[in-house]
Parts: structure tokens; sequence; C-alpha cells
């Protein structure tokens, strides 16, 4: 987990003024990643006692356009963010309860994978969601 300072040297090193619910926000995201919006305004309220809901909004567009947080959505999902940014992993979604974790890129480089006709793009990154049901949610195997 970062610190105020590394979180402030972030939103510096990516030309953003530092201001106070950008801080709160970008820890909240660190400290909860693949968390909806309605829980990272709780945790940025925790951390700021009075930041609107239109105030993390704001903050959560322009940390995702400025690259500091990673929006992922999946389907049938509210948006969910993470502090996990440039690295190309991907996400393990469960059926059953929605949890998410990361998995990472079983190549290692972005895109990781090959489409197989690029239509002349020039592609950086490849999306992948696994779906599944997590350990608490599988089926146990029934004992003789």
């Amino acid at each position: 987990m970062p610190d105020v300072a590394d979180l402030e040297r972030s939103l510096r090193a990516a030309g953003l003024r530092v201001t106070r619910p950008r801080l709160a926000v970008l820890d909240a995201v660190h400290a909860h990643p693949h968390v909806d919006t309605e829980k990272l305004i709780g945790a940025a309220r925790a951390r700021l006692d009075a930041v609107s809901h239109q105030a993390v909004y704001d903050v959560l567009r322009v940390l995702t356009d400025s690259g500091l947080v990673r929006r992922i959505q999946p389907q049938g999902s509210v948006a969910r963010y993470e502090a996990r940014v440039g690295d190309n992993h991907h996400h393990l979604v469960c059926r059953s309860c929605g949890a998410i974790v990361d998995v990472d890129c079983a190549v290692g480089e972005p895109p990781c994978l090959t489409a197989s006709d690029d239509a002349g793009y020039t592609i950086d990154e490849a999306e992948v969601i696994y779906w599944g049901r997590c350990p608490a949610c599988s089926p146990r195997p029934s004992v003789p």
C-alpha cells in the first residue's frame, strides 16, 4: 500500500494537482481493489469527511483518464476500479458472488493474445475475463 507521499508523487507524475479528494479516492482504490463507486465513496468519506458523490465520480474519471486507475466492468456488473495498471493482467469473476481477483497474463507481454485479424489496428492490450465459481461458491465434493 502506498503512503500519502507515494500517492502525491503519482498524482504529480501524471500531471495532476494534488487535492484532498484525489488523495482520498486514490488511496481508497489502492486499499479496496475491484470495488464499485458506492463503496469507494464510503471509503473516501472515511478518509475525508465531506466529499460529494459527484466529486468522487469526477476524481475517478480523472484518475482513469490519466492512467493511475483502471476501470473494469464485467458483463452484468457495475463499473469497478483498481490501481493495478500497466501490466495487462486479467480477471477472474465468480458467477455466484461476483468476487473479482487478478490473474497475470500467461505470456507476460502485452497484448498477450494475438487477434486472428488485426484489421490494420496496432493492438496494445487484450482484456480477458475468466468466469467461474470462486472456492467459497464452488460445490464441495461429497465425502463417502
